[in-house]
């Protein structure tokens, strides 16, 4: 997947913008605050229809105006498709290709995969599990269209099952047919989604083992782990059962506590270093090494599981990372053929001496 043009209106603090890029490289310079990561966040956008800053929809409208607009040029293999974002102030956001609407925002995940590596991943570790959780999510909804559906058919009925639980609180009522209602909904889709993770994050940790022992030099040994209430007992022959005991076992801690205590919606991934977590005992340059493998085994991942070479979105990397750091993984973006490359960076002339090393055809935008 290549994209080869992309026009801003009214996007964060660009008001007009319009790029035609390289299938290879391409890099934005220029000063801190004139915009460049918003640009990656354009890209980011066309991928997977938010901002990877977390910003709702309507704030990344440009001050004083009443809509923005994203139009991109995508070339695949067989064809070029247009792919159009637009959202108003007052109304919801709309994501058309080819000029028609899709029925389910849902439907437009995974069509354009990207990775983002950022100065922000390093929450990543620092965060409570629930970024942990959204990052997965996000990486297996991109290979993977049917888990994004039952993720939110989960997270839908999870919060009428807490709604419940808080409605029987504050009217000092009980009613434990009602609640198990939930049951078998939650158990059905969370169970699918556990399934799904465990298969996923198996599959990935060897892939993050091998970039670090590349980028680290062999020093240390690495995991990323799993953790689920699901795991202990669970039965691949009746994988639904070990989800309604956790529900039964925790009803009386869920009546008290007023939502739902036990569940995939608690998972969490462990980073850990030489089997303790990599938080505690890791440098930050180790850190920085553990993130970009994680990232670059997720766009590995991603490449095997959908045939799609994601688009790979480098934000000020070169400003955080040594410059032993930096030359490995450019050798591992030119070795693994990463496809599609965007860039920030506020010096030009590091910028060049990078793509250089690269040595694949480039286009640097001044910003």
């Amino acid at each position: 997947m290549i994209i080869n043009k992309l026009t801003l209106y009214n996007f964060k603090n660009h008001s007009e913008k319009k790029f035609e890029f390289s299938p290879q490289i391409n890099c934005f310079v220029g000063n801190n605050g004139v915009g460049k990561t918003n640009i990656l966040d354009a890209l980011h956008y066309l991928s997977v229809g938010k901002s990877f800053l977390g910003n709702t929809d309507t704030n990344n409208i440009k001050k004083d105006e009443d809509f923005f607009t994203l139009d991109a040029e995508i070339q695949n293999e067989d064809s070029e498709d247009t792919l159009k974002i637009s959202q108003p102030r007052e109304a919801k956001k709309v994501i058309k290709k080819n000029d028609k609407s899709y029925d389910r925002m849902a439907d437009h995940i995974g069509y354009l995969p990207s990775v983002m590596i950022s100065p922000y991943d390093s929450n990543l570790i620092s965060d409570s599990g629930e970024s942990r959780r959204k990052f997965l999510d996000s990486m297996i909804s991109q290979t993977d269209s049917g888990y994004l559906y039952d993720l939110i058919q989960y997270q839908k009925t999870i919060q009428q099952r807490n709604a419940l639980l808080k409605y029987f609180a504050k009217n000092r009522v009980w009613d434990k047919d009602s609640l198990e209602i939930y049951d078998d909904p939650i158990t059905k889709s969370g169970t699918k989604i556990f399934e799904k993770r465990r298969e996923f994050v198996a599959k990935l940790n060897p892939i993050v083992q091998n970039f670090y022992q590349i980028i680290s030099g062999g020093k240390e040994s690495v995991s990323v782990i799993y953790e689920s209430h699901l795991l202990e007992g669970f039965d691949s022959a009746q994988p639904d059962r070990k989800f309604h005991e956790l529900l039964i076992e925790s009803l009386e801690r869920d009546r008290m506590l007023t939502y739902t205590s036990k569940g995939i919606h608690k998972d969490d991934l462990l980073f850990e270093m030489d089997s303790v977590l990599i938080k505690k005992i890791g440098s930050q340059g180790q850190q920085k090494s553990f993130l970009i493998s994680l990232k670059l085994a997720q766009m590995s991942l991603i490449k095997e599981l959908t045939n799609k070479t994601p688009i790979l979105l480098l934000d000020d990397i070169f400003d955080k990372l040594d410059d032993t750091r930096v030359a490995q993984l450019i050798k591992l973006v030119n070795q693994e053929n990463f496809g599609q490359i965007f860039i920030t960076d506020t010096h030009r002339e590091r910028t060049e001496s990078v793509v250089k090393k690269i040595n694949e055809e480039s286009i640097i935008f001044e910003v």
